[in-house]
Parts: C-alpha cells; sequence; structure tokens
C-alpha cells in the first residue's frame, strides 16, 4: 500500500462513517512517519482502522470498504475495520501519533502509530511475519533497540512478558548484527 492509497482509505472511512479523525494501528500506519518507505514495507494491502471518537462505526468501514469487497476488487488494497483493543500498546502512544491530512485526505485526519509503537505492538503479537517487519525496521533503522527497550516498561504487560519481550528486541537486533549488518543502538 502506498502513501496515496492510505490516504484514499483515510477519505473513504470518512465518507462511510460521517467521522473526521481516524487512528491506523497496523502495519501501514508507518506511512504517518515515512510516506515514502523501502518494498519490504509496503507489500500489505489493507490497513487496520478505526473511527477515533467512534470506534464502534468500524464495522460500517469493515462492511463498505474491507477485503472482498468492491472497493478492494477495483482498487486492489481494503480497509479491515479495527478497535482500539487490536494492538497492545504503550502507554502514552497517543502523544506520538503522527497526522497524515491534506487534500487527497479532504482535510479529514489519519493518525499513524509512530514507529517505536508500531514495532512494539507488532512484537508482542508474534506472527511470523511481523517478527519479519519488525526486524526490517531495526534493519532500515526506523527504529533503536536503546529507544525501544527504553518503552517496554511502558507495555500493558506483566513483568514476564516485559522481560520476554526486551529478551526478543535484544535477540533480532544480536541475529541481524551477527548477519553482517550494522544496527544503531541509539
Amino acid at each position: 500500500m502506498t502513501r496515496e492509497e492510505l490516504e484514499h482509505i483515510i477519505r473513504a472511512s470518512a465518507d462511510i462513517t460521517d467521522q473526521y479523525e481516524f487512528v491506523i494501528i497496523g502495519s501501514q500506519s508507518m506511512l504517518g512517519t515515512v510516506p515514502y518507505p523501502e518494498e519490504v514495507f509496503v507489500v500489505s494491502m489493507e490497513a487496520d482502522i478505526y473511527p477515533l471518537l467512534a470506534p464502534h462505526l468500524a464495522d460500517r468501514i469493515d462492511g463498505a470498504i474491507g477485503e472482498g469487497s468492491q472497493f478492494q476488487q477495483t482498487y486492489g488494497y481494503y480497509a479491515q475495520g479495527v478497535g482500539p483493543e487490536t494492538a497492545v500498546l504503550p502507554a502514552g502512544w497517543e502523544g506520538r501519533l503522527q497526522r497524515v491530512q491534506n487534500s487527497n485526505t479532504q482535510d479529514r485526519i489519519g493518525y499513524c502509530l509512530d514507529l517505536r509503537d508500531l514495532f512494539l505492538a507488532k512484537a508482542v503479537a508474534g506472527r511470523e511475519k511481523y517478527r519479519e517487519f519488525c526486524m526490517a525496521l531495526l534493519l532500515h533503522g526506523y527504529v533503536l533497540p536503546t529507544a525501544l527497550l527504553a518503552l517496554v516498561a511502558d507495555m500493558p504487560l506483566d513483568d514476564r512478558a516485559q522481560k520476554s519481550l526486551r529478551a526478543k528486541i535484544r535477540r533480532w537486533a544480536k541475529a541481524l548484527r551477527d548477519l553482517g549488518h550494522s544496527i544503531a543502538q541509539g
């Protein structure tokens, strides 16, 4: 998905829900910080989105422009209406959101996760494709291990899960260094 396609989803979501502000929490939220990222980051054709002030309207988005919709058949990408509970995020994430608003969104606002928050949400979710995504964020220098480790204490996880998350971040960074990649520590 490209930045322009994400902007189209924001605009379409606004038309469907009559809302003004949206939160994008999936991997495509990266497009808020990095409008034109490397190819590895734009392979997904869905954007996870919900209306900021009316998350219950996410079902309308899913029904109108979701997977299998005429919208997807026409454009080749789609929105997945989700809720705020979909991602496990560190305290204070709302203050780090990246704003996408322009004429292509018809001045509607899409708030995208900060890359550190996106990384942590994906790392906690634990799917294999998320590991690859997170390692690519480290590899391309979009996130630094020290900054990620500093935010782990703000994750709504028990001590054991936080310890596991810290170990995972260190392990991924080490794996990249062992492959000969230079990973900035922060």
